[in-house]
C-alpha cells in the first residue's frame, strides 16, 4: 500500500481507504464476511475507514469499533459523519442550517458516534450533507470549536452532495474545514475544475468517494440488472440512468488494455490525480478487498490510457433519483 499526505492534517493515509456504507443498511450484508474483509484490508495496509451514523443508524460505526478493538496496535484513522437533523439526503436549495445542523444536534450526534465507535476522540467528523449558503453562519463553527476544546473531535470535514462539487467552496475558505469528501471518478471529473484548485491552495485533504459510480464502473451491470427489494440502488439505477450508464461503461471497456480490469482502471484513474488523498470504495467481499488494495499499492497507468479515459467525462446535474 502507498500512503498519501491528507492535506494539512499531515496524516499519512492509505491511497485506498475503506468506504463502510455497504456494510450496514444494504441488502445482503453478512457480518462474518464483513469482519473478514475489514481484517484483510488492514493486513494489506488500509488505515483509513469512512463511516457515518446514517449507515444503519450507527451499526456501521459499531462494526468499526469492533475492528479497532481487534487491531489496537495499529494506527487506524476513523472518519464518520453527522446526519442532517431532517434526515434528508441530499440537502436541497433553501434548507436552512437549523433544519440540518443546529448546534445541539451536532453535539448530540457526535456523542452518539463516540459511543458507537467506543473512542475518546473522533479523528475526522464530517457534515453528511452541505449547503454553501451556510458558510458564514457562526453556529456550526462554534459547535465544532467546543467539541475540539472538549477533545471529542480532532479534524472537521464536509461531504458534498452528488454532482455539486462547487457547493462547498466558500465553506472551505472559512478555514474551519480540514477535509472534503466528493464524488470523483472517470465519469465525474467536474471537481477538477474549481474544487480541487481551492483544496490545493488551502491544503485541504480530499476523499474521493463513489469511485465505481455505484457499480457502473465495475463493468458488471447490464440492461437486465435488478437489485433486491429495499436495496438503495433501485432508486439510483432507474431505467433512464441504467441504460445510459451501461452504454457508457461498455464504451470504456473497449479501451481497457488486456491484463487490466475496469474496476482496477477506475481506481487507478482517480489516484493519478495527486490532489486526491484517498479513495474509499465500498467492499463487502474479500476478493474485492484484495483487488482494491492492490490498486493502492501500484496505481500507475499508461498516460495515453489516462488521456483516453479523460474523454469519458460525463457532466450531470442532480435529479430526483440521484441522491
Amino acid at each position: 500500500m502507498q500512503y498519501r499526505r491528507f492535506g494539512r492534517t499531515d496524516w499519512q493515509v492509505s491511497a485506498v481507504g475503506y468506504g463502510m456504507w455497504g456494510l450496514a443498511g444494504w441488502q445482503g450484508s453478512d457480518d462474518q464476511q464483513t469482519n473478514h474483509s475489514l481484517d484483510l484490508a488492514i493486513e494489506k495496509g488500509c488505515n483509513f475507514f469512512d463511516t457515518a451514523w446514517g449507515y444503519g443508524e450507527g451499526k456501521s460505526e459499531q462494526i468499526l469499533a469492533d475492528l479497532i478493538k481487534r487491531h489496537q496496535h495499529k494506527r487506524l484513522y476513523v472518519a464518520t459523519k453527522i446526519p442532517p437533523k431532517n434526515f434528508k439526503w441530499p440537502s436541497r436549495r433553501g434548507y436552512k442550517l437549523d433544519d440540518c445542523f443546529p448546534a445541539d444536534h451536532i453535539e448530540e450526534y457526535v456523542d452518539k458516534s463516540l459511543t458507537n465507535l467506543r473512542v475518546d476522540t473522533i479523528d475526522l467528523i464530517q457534515f453528511h450533507v452541505w449547503e454553501d449558503d451556510w458558510a458564514q453562519q457562526d453556529e456550526w463553527q462554534q459547535a465544532m470549536d467546543r467539541l475540539k476544546a472538549q477533545g471529542k473531535v480532532d479534524k472537521v470535514g464536509v461531504s458534498i452532495n452528488r454532482w455539486e462539487p462547487e457547493n462547498a467552496i466558500q465553506t472551505l475558505k472559512t478555514g474551519a474545514i480540514d477535509t472534503v469528501q466528493v464524488i470523483y471518478n472517470i465519469f465525474d471529473q467536474a471537481p477538477e475544475d474549481e474544487l480541487f484548485p481551492v483544496c490545493r491552495e488551502l491544503d485541504i485533504g480530499i476523499i474521493a468517494r463513489v469511485p465505481f459510480d455505484e457499480g457502473t464502473l465495475t463493468g458488471n451491470l447490464t440492461l437486465e440488472t435488478t437489485f433486491p427489494e429495499g436495496d438503495w440502488r433501485n432508486t439510483y439505477f432507474v431505467p433512464e440512468n441504467l441504460a445510459a450508464s451501461v452504454a457508457r461503461a461498455e464504451a470504456i471497456k473497449e479501451i481497457i488494455p488486456e491484463g487490466l480490469t475496469l474496476p482496477e482502471v477506475a481506481l487507478k484513474f482517480i489516484l493519478q490525480n495527486e490532489d486526491v488523498s484517498t479513495v474509499i470504495p465500498g467492499m463487502r467481499k474479500p476478493r474485492n478487498v484484495l483487488a482494491n488494495m492492490a490498486a493502492g499499492a501500484d496505481y500507475q497507468l499508461p498516460q495515453d490510457l489516462v488521456a483516453a479515459l479523460k474523454e469519458h467525462r460525463w457532466d450531470r446535474v442532480p435529479t430526483e433519483w440521484s441522491q
